[in-house]
């Protein structure tokens, strides 16, 4: 089933006024943060207070992850195991490195008992993750761990590694590419992170196109007011839809039944042409499906 990835807000678990809220917006995912967002001394509460709000339900239609702490913490076998109990949709592992860091969240899952629907995302925010990037993708194979996507995260790298995070990322563009490329090769979603200068929408914008244009499935947002923007850019306009129609309908035509290649309206178009086609109206689809 494809699923609208396009914005995925960050919610803090301390602030319940927040997560109440997050049930009215039109974020594809909420991913509620027991990491980043969340002071050490409020760790035990802001899990308390996920919990109930999971359980509670009334996200509608929207997916719901959880972000735990990450390995090197004393928290993160606490926070699978609230989540492996309510059963969101996913869980969003921080700083995660090695293939033996994905087996590690895996078998804490299955040892709470977790249910096979709760899918891990890792996030990658080292050096050895981007280099190890094909590698942590290929152990999606392995049904025990359950990885559905990667989270690129520019602040953590940059960090690490002291590369300069600058305007249009062309600082970053190679590894952001190598782990694009890592994610689909293994069938992978990967999604960009966040924007941090809040109230330069344009700067957002432009940024959001650009994750779009690189292979991103959507974005991760730390604010409201980058929503609706969010969803537009990684939303395909009508008249993409409308020629993927053509296409599908083109090859479904009895005389282009064994056909690799056709003319469509002076144009060569392929197969290859008809299943990006396909992808494309399923995204279409389900947005449509969401209520935009």
């Amino acid at each position: 089933m494809t699923r609208p990835r396009r914005s995925l807000l960050f919610m803090p678990g301390s602030n319940a006024r927040a997560l109440e809220k997050a049930r009215n917006l039109a974020a594809d995912c909420l991913i509620l943060d027991l990491e980043d967002s969340v002071a050490p001394d409020a760790k035990a509460k802001a899990r308390e207070q996920i919990a109930k709000a999971v359980e509670a339900k009334g996200f509608g239609k929207r997916e719901v992850l959880i972000r735990t702490n990450s390995l090197d913490t004393s928290w993160w076998r606490d926070d699978v195991a609230m989540a492996g109990a309510v059963v969101p949709d996913g869980i969003l592992v921080p700083k995660i490195s090695t293939v033996e860091d994905l087996a590690k969240i895996g078998a804490r899952l299955s040892e709470v008992g977790a249910p096979a629907s709760i899918k891990v995302w890792a996030m990658i925010e080292t050096a050895r993750a981007v280099l190890d990037a094909d590698a942590l993708g290929a152990a999606s194979r392995d049904p025990k761990m359950r990885l559905a996507g990667f989270v690129f995260g520019p602040n953590d790298i940059a960090r690490e590694t002291r590369i300069r995070m600058l305007p249009g990322r062309a600082t970053m563009i190679p590894m952001i590419t190598h782990c694009v490329l890592a994610a689909h090769a293994h069938g992978l979603e990967m999604l960009d992170g966040p924007y941090s200068d809040i109230t330069n929408l344009e700067g957002f914008a432009a940024e959001c196109a650009q994750a779009r244009d690189l292979g991103f499935d959507g974005k991760t947002l730390i604010h409201p007011s980058h929503i609706d923007a969010c969803n537009a850019i990684f939303t395909p306009p009508a008249e993409e839809v409308a020629e993927a129609r053509k296409i599908i309908a083109a090859f479904d035509l009895p005389e282009n039944a064994a056909r690799g290649a056709i003319q469509l309206e002076g144009r060569m178009v392929e197969r290859l042409h008809m299943e990006m086609a396909k992808r494309t109206i399923a995204i279409a689809d389900a947005i449509a499906a969401m209520g935009g």
